[in-house]
């Protein structure tokens, strides 16, 4: 398990389904806030990427997160568009509404940067999120992602285009201990 100050990243288990569908991914305004497309309901038994694990792909890692006090789950986190030629990758998160406006958020990124840059030797990490989001940016910003642009009205969600804003993060200039 790869341990931040308040969260810990594991491999999903299968308890965990049940709880990432019905908190984050039945939740029309979550899903659709943090998805590229429409948001759609997933079917119980469903092998939809977001909640099984495929561990045979090569571009995307995914964990569940949780507490490291009792360990209950508390959200996903994920590294995807993994470029082992340029050693770059995304990464995202998503937490149960319970767990928001608790810090976690800043402690996934951490957890994320460290299996990144030093787990996986990347040279760049990179967030994408809506303009809106603060608590993502307040997180990214936290652990020395940099604003690296505005993608105008590049995301329909809920009947309006919103603004998405890039973050970049280069190995040279990661802190592991600024969080």
């Amino acid at each position: 398990m790869l341990r931040g100050a308040k969260v810990g990243l594991r491999a999903r288990h299968e308890d965990d389904i049940p709880v990432l569908r019905t908190e984050l991914y039945d939740d029309v305004v979550n899903g659709s806030r943090s998805e590229a497309g429409p948001w759609k309901p997933i079917t119980p038994g469903s092998k939809d990427p977001r909640l099984v694990v495929d561990d045979t792909r090569d571009t995307s890692v995914q964990f569940s997160v949780v507490e490291l006090e009792g360990g209950s789950l508390v959200g996903t986190a994920t590294v995807w568009g993994i470029d082992t030629h340029n050693r770059c990758a995304h990464i995202g998160l998503g937490l149960l509404p319970a767990a928001r406006g608790k810090g976690y958020g800043k402690d996934v990124v951490a957890a994320l940067c460290h299996y990144g840059f030093v787990v996986r030797g990347f040279h760049r990490m990179q967030i994408e999120t809506l303009a809106d989001n603060t608590a993502m940016l307040r997180a990214a910003e936290g652990n020395g992602f940099v604003r690296e642009g505005v993608l105008r009205s590049s995301a329909w969600v809920l009947g309006e285009y919103l603004d998405e804003v890039i973050l970049g993060l280069l190995a040279k200039d990661w802190n592991p201990k600024a969080h």
